[in-house]
Protein backbone atom coordinates (compact mmCIF):
# COMPACT_ATOMS: atom_id res chain seq x y z
CA UNK A 1 0.00 0.00 0.00
CA UNK A 2 1.36 3.65 -1.10
CA UNK A 3 2.30 5.73 1.58
CA UNK A 4 -0.48 8.77 0.18
CA UNK A 5 -3.40 5.42 0.66
CA UNK A 6 -1.92 4.32 4.19
CA UNK A 7 -2.22 7.67 5.05
CA UNK A 8 -5.47 8.48 3.65
CA UNK A 9 -6.77 5.36 5.84
CA UNK A 10 -4.96 6.18 8.98
CA UNK A 11 -6.85 9.72 8.49
CA UNK A 12 -10.24 8.20 8.19
CA UNK A 13 -10.11 5.43 10.37
CA UNK A 14 -8.66 7.33 13.75
CA UNK A 15 -11.13 10.30 12.51
CA UNK A 16 -13.87 8.05 13.20
CA UNK A 17 -12.78 6.67 16.05
CA UNK A 18 -12.26 10.25 17.31
CA UNK A 19 -15.46 11.40 16.12
CA UNK A 20 -17.29 8.03 17.98
CA UNK A 21 -15.34 8.68 21.44
CA UNK A 22 -16.16 12.14 21.28
CA UNK A 23 -19.80 11.47 21.09
CA UNK A 24 -20.07 8.76 23.63
CA UNK A 25 -18.47 10.93 26.08
CA UNK A 26 -21.13 13.57 25.52
CA UNK A 27 -23.31 11.22 27.70
CA UNK A 28 -23.14 11.30 31.33
CA UNK A 29 -24.93 8.02 31.31
CA UNK A 30 -25.97 5.23 29.08
CA UNK A 31 -28.12 2.91 29.74
CA UNK A 32 -26.71 -0.46 28.01
CA UNK A 33 -23.35 -1.63 28.26
CA UNK A 34 -20.54 -1.85 25.45
CA UNK A 35 -21.05 -5.50 25.59
CA UNK A 36 -24.68 -5.06 25.57
CA UNK A 37 -24.14 -2.41 22.36
CA UNK A 38 -22.34 -5.33 20.69
CA UNK A 39 -24.62 -7.63 20.98
CA UNK A 40 -27.28 -5.00 19.87
CA UNK A 41 -25.03 -4.67 16.71
CA UNK A 42 -24.97 -8.50 16.11
CA UNK A 43 -28.66 -8.74 16.04
CA UNK A 44 -29.16 -6.09 14.04
CA UNK A 45 -27.24 -7.45 11.05
CA UNK A 46 -28.94 -10.58 11.32
CA UNK A 47 -31.86 -9.01 10.95
CA UNK A 48 -30.49 -7.19 7.62
CA UNK A 49 -29.42 -10.92 6.59
CA UNK A 50 -32.84 -11.88 6.44
CA UNK A 51 -33.66 -8.58 4.50
CA UNK A 52 -31.06 -9.67 2.28
CA UNK A 53 -32.17 -13.41 2.13
CA UNK A 54 -35.72 -11.66 1.20
CA UNK A 55 -34.04 -9.15 -1.12
CA UNK A 56 -35.62 -6.20 0.41
CA UNK A 57 -32.44 -4.01 -0.53
CA UNK A 58 -33.28 -0.68 1.10
CA UNK A 59 -34.69 -1.81 4.26
CA UNK A 60 -31.31 -4.47 4.44
CA UNK A 61 -29.21 -1.32 3.97
CA UNK A 62 -30.67 1.13 6.83
CA UNK A 63 -30.78 -1.78 9.19
CA UNK A 64 -27.08 -3.29 7.86
CA UNK A 65 -26.04 0.46 8.33
CA UNK A 66 -27.81 0.93 11.90
CA UNK A 67 -25.74 -2.18 12.77
CA UNK A 68 -22.11 -1.43 11.62
CA UNK A 69 -22.83 2.31 13.25
CA UNK A 70 -23.74 0.18 16.96
CA UNK A 71 -21.00 -2.03 16.53
CA UNK A 72 -18.59 0.96 15.57
CA UNK A 73 -19.62 2.60 18.92
CA UNK A 74 -19.13 -0.38 21.39
CA UNK A 75 -15.35 0.31 21.94
CA UNK A 76 -16.26 4.29 21.88
CA UNK A 77 -18.28 3.70 24.92
CA UNK A 78 -15.86 1.19 26.77
CA UNK A 79 -13.11 3.56 26.34
CA UNK A 80 -15.01 6.63 26.93
CA UNK A 81 -16.77 5.54 30.47
CA UNK A 82 -13.38 3.59 31.14
CA UNK A 83 -15.57 0.30 30.67
CA UNK A 84 -13.02 -1.52 28.63
CA UNK A 85 -12.79 -5.39 29.36
CA UNK A 86 -10.40 -8.79 27.90
CA UNK A 87 -13.75 -10.27 27.13
CA UNK A 88 -15.51 -7.05 25.62
CA UNK A 89 -12.56 -7.07 23.26
CA UNK A 90 -12.96 -10.84 22.72
CA UNK A 91 -16.73 -10.93 21.94
CA UNK A 92 -16.50 -7.59 19.36
CA UNK A 93 -14.25 -9.10 17.64
CA UNK A 94 -16.24 -12.57 17.38
CA UNK A 95 -19.26 -11.11 16.78
CA UNK A 96 -17.85 -9.06 14.29
CA UNK A 97 -16.56 -12.50 11.98
CA UNK A 98 -20.22 -13.61 13.15
CA UNK A 99 -21.94 -10.75 11.49
CA UNK A 100 -19.88 -10.69 7.96
CA UNK A 101 -20.64 -14.20 7.93
CA UNK A 102 -24.16 -13.74 8.44
CA UNK A 103 -24.37 -11.04 5.89
CA UNK A 104 -22.39 -13.00 3.15
CA UNK A 105 -24.25 -15.95 4.00
CA UNK A 106 -27.86 -14.18 2.88
CA UNK A 107 -25.59 -12.35 -0.02
CA UNK A 108 -24.76 -16.62 -1.04
CA UNK A 109 -28.37 -17.38 -0.73
CA UNK A 110 -29.49 -15.01 -3.12
CA UNK A 111 -27.04 -15.38 -5.41
CA UNK A 112 -27.45 -19.66 -5.49
CA UNK A 113 -30.97 -18.79 -5.77
CA UNK A 114 -30.27 -16.93 -9.03
CA UNK A 115 -27.90 -19.10 -10.57
CA UNK A 116 -24.98 -16.93 -10.28
CA UNK A 117 -22.62 -19.68 -9.98
CA UNK A 118 -19.23 -17.49 -9.93
CA UNK A 119 -20.33 -14.72 -7.95
CA UNK A 120 -21.44 -17.81 -4.99
CA UNK A 121 -18.22 -18.96 -5.30
CA UNK A 122 -16.61 -15.54 -4.92
CA UNK A 123 -18.83 -15.22 -1.98
CA UNK A 124 -16.76 -17.67 0.31
CA UNK A 125 -13.45 -16.38 -1.09
CA UNK A 126 -14.58 -13.64 -0.04
CA UNK A 127 -15.51 -14.68 3.16
CA UNK A 128 -12.16 -16.56 4.20
CA UNK A 129 -10.84 -13.56 2.97
CA UNK A 130 -12.46 -11.31 5.31
CA UNK A 131 -11.75 -13.80 8.56
CA UNK A 132 -8.12 -14.16 7.53
CA UNK A 133 -7.65 -10.46 7.18
CA UNK A 134 -8.63 -10.23 10.95
CA UNK A 135 -6.96 -13.13 11.17
CA UNK A 136 -3.37 -12.65 9.77
CA UNK A 137 -3.81 -8.75 12.41
CA UNK A 138 -4.23 -10.33 15.44
CA UNK A 139 -1.42 -13.32 14.53
CA UNK A 140 0.77 -9.99 14.01
CA UNK A 141 0.30 -8.17 16.92
CA UNK A 142 0.40 -11.51 19.04
CA UNK A 143 4.28 -11.42 17.34
CA UNK A 144 4.77 -8.54 18.55
CA UNK A 145 4.00 -6.75 15.06
CA UNK A 146 2.15 -4.55 12.90
CA UNK A 147 -0.65 -6.19 10.81
CA UNK A 148 -3.33 -3.16 10.31
CA UNK A 149 -2.33 -2.78 6.23
CA UNK A 150 -4.04 -3.55 3.14
CA UNK A 151 -6.68 -1.92 1.26
CA UNK A 152 -10.03 -4.17 2.43
CA UNK A 153 -10.00 -3.99 6.45
CA UNK A 154 -14.08 -4.14 8.38
CA UNK A 155 -14.51 -0.37 7.78
CA UNK A 156 -13.48 -1.11 3.93
CA UNK A 157 -15.82 -4.21 3.81
CA UNK A 158 -18.53 -2.67 5.29
CA UNK A 159 -18.62 0.70 2.94
CA UNK A 160 -18.64 -1.18 -0.25
CA UNK A 161 -21.81 -3.37 1.15
CA UNK A 162 -23.40 0.01 2.27
CA UNK A 163 -23.30 1.08 -1.26
CA UNK A 164 -24.10 -1.72 -3.31
CA UNK A 165 -27.03 -3.25 -1.73
CA UNK A 166 -29.83 -0.48 -2.00
CA UNK A 167 -28.49 -1.66 -5.78
CA UNK A 168 -28.57 -4.80 -5.08
CA UNK A 169 -31.98 -5.85 -7.39
CA UNK A 170 -29.98 -3.92 -10.51
CA UNK A 171 -28.65 -6.26 -13.27
CA UNK A 172 -25.89 -7.74 -12.02
CA UNK A 173 -24.73 -5.17 -9.90
CA UNK A 174 -24.66 -7.85 -6.93
CA UNK A 175 -22.30 -10.24 -8.81
CA UNK A 176 -19.87 -7.72 -9.90
CA UNK A 177 -19.45 -6.10 -6.16
CA UNK A 178 -18.82 -10.00 -4.89
CA UNK A 179 -16.24 -10.09 -7.18
CA UNK A 180 -14.64 -6.71 -5.98
CA UNK A 181 -15.13 -8.00 -2.59
CA UNK A 182 -13.08 -10.89 -3.52
CA UNK A 183 -9.97 -10.07 -5.36
CA UNK A 184 -9.63 -6.91 -2.46
CA UNK A 185 -9.91 -8.94 0.38
CA UNK A 186 -7.34 -11.44 -1.13
CA UNK A 187 -5.06 -8.97 -2.14
CA UNK A 188 -4.90 -7.54 1.48
CA UNK A 189 -4.17 -11.15 3.00
CA UNK A 190 -1.55 -11.29 0.89
CA UNK A 191 -0.01 -7.41 1.89
CA UNK A 192 -0.55 -8.36 5.47
CA UNK A 193 0.95 -11.63 5.02
CA UNK A 194 4.38 -9.76 2.98
CA UNK A 195 3.63 -6.51 5.16
CA UNK A 196 4.74 -9.39 8.57
CA UNK A 197 7.78 -10.85 6.24
CA UNK A 198 9.09 -7.51 5.67
CA UNK A 199 9.16 -6.82 9.60
CA UNK A 200 10.20 -10.15 10.43
CA UNK A 201 13.35 -9.47 8.02
CA UNK A 202 14.01 -6.50 8.82
CA UNK A 203 14.48 -8.20 13.10
CA UNK A 204 16.60 -10.18 11.91
CA UNK A 205 19.10 -8.31 9.72
CA UNK A 206 18.83 -5.96 13.07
Amino acid sequence: MTTSLARLKDGYTNGGRSVALRFMQSFRSIPLTPNQLTTCGFLLNVAAGVLIYEQHWVWATVVFVAGSVIDALDGALARAHDKMTPFGGFLDSTLDRMSEGVILGAIALVLADQGHTLALACVFVALVGSFLVSYTRAKAEALGLKGDVGLMARAERIVLLAVVLPFAGVGSVLPYAIYILAALTSITVVQRIAYVRTQLNAKSEG
